[in-house]
């Protein structure tokens, strides 16, 4: 199979995506995505082994050219390494999809501290470190080539509201989401295309990372459903500066914020003791 070039608003053809978080789930999902629309790939996560085996799988189902990067941005200077390697290669990122992040389930006081570092480090300093150092780049490629350039922030329907034993990462979820909406603004002049996605309990490695397994009735989302609804975002003639993916986690991201802030965090400490 080679690229396509898709008539959709969002065409990436002929440019290059960044996406972190590239080993599993949705970061594969987006590589998958951003190669059948025409980008050329930077792949960035721990996991060497997986980077490489899907950066074959990218080129010979789409012909794509993907750049291995491995690193944990974690660890202090990761980000400024990353765009170091970018920049010594010649590399101009015209989308950026700031997939990595990790939770930990459990009550902070319980938590171990390295993991509740890593969290902010992952979930917060390195989006926000990675995205200012790539912005002034992604708004001239975006004024190079219309329709082609993005910033997608991954957050979550963990935005909208506080959500105890999840405290840390629903409160870096919040930031990503307000961060993304800003930037959604500062940036609408340059046809830059900016979205903070927000789904809910999907299929990924999030609960094994998190520790915890998933609980209740509520079924788990696929990762094409969530890259149906993010590319849908990206499509549209307006892109959102966030869109939530599912009928029902909208509604439930509504009612978080129209209801009293304290009745909303009793609710969901309530349901993650499931």
């Amino acid at each position: 199979m080679t690229r396509t070039n898709t008539a959709a608003l969002y065409n990436p053809m002929g440019t290059t995506a960044l996406v972190t978080g590239a080993s599993s789930g949705l970061g594969v999902g987006f590589a998958h995505e951003l190669a059948r629309r025409g980008a050329d790939l930077v792949l960035t996560a721990r996991r060497l082994d997986r980077l490489e085996a899907l950066a074959v799988e990218l080129a010979e189902k789409y012909g794509t050219v993907s750049t291995v990067i491995p690193l944990d941005l974690a660890e202090p200077g990761a980000v400024a390494e990353l765009v170091r390697n970018l920049t010594e290669r010649d590399i101009r990122v015209a989308t950026l999809i700031n997939n990595a992040g990790f939770g930990h389930f459990g009550s902070l006081v319980d938590a171990p501290a390295d993991r509740v570092h890593d969290q902010v480090a992952v979930n917060v300093a390195a989006l926000t470190d990675l995205t200012h150092a790539l912005l002034p780049g992604l708004q001239s490629a975006a004024l190079a080539h219309p329709h082609g350039a993005a910033l997608v922030n991954l957050a979550s329907t963990a935005a909208f509201q506080p959500v105890p034993r999840l405290a840390v990462y629903a409160a870096a979820k919040a930031y990503v989401l307000s961060l993304t909406e800003a930037l959604w603004y500062e940036t609408r002049a340059t046809g830059l295309k900016v979205t903070a996605v927000c789904p809910g309990p999907t299929e990924t490695e999030f609960y094994a990372v998190a520790r915890r397994s998933p609980s209740g009735p509520r079924r788990l989302m696929s990762v094409d459903e969530v890259m149906r609804t993010a590319f849908a975002a990206l499509d549209a003639a307006a892109t959102p500066p966030h869109t939530v993916v599912g009928t029902q986690n909208r509604v439930a991201a509504w009612l978080a914020g129209t209801a009293p802030r304290r009745a909303v965090v009793t609710v969901t400490g309530r349901l993650s003791r499931r």
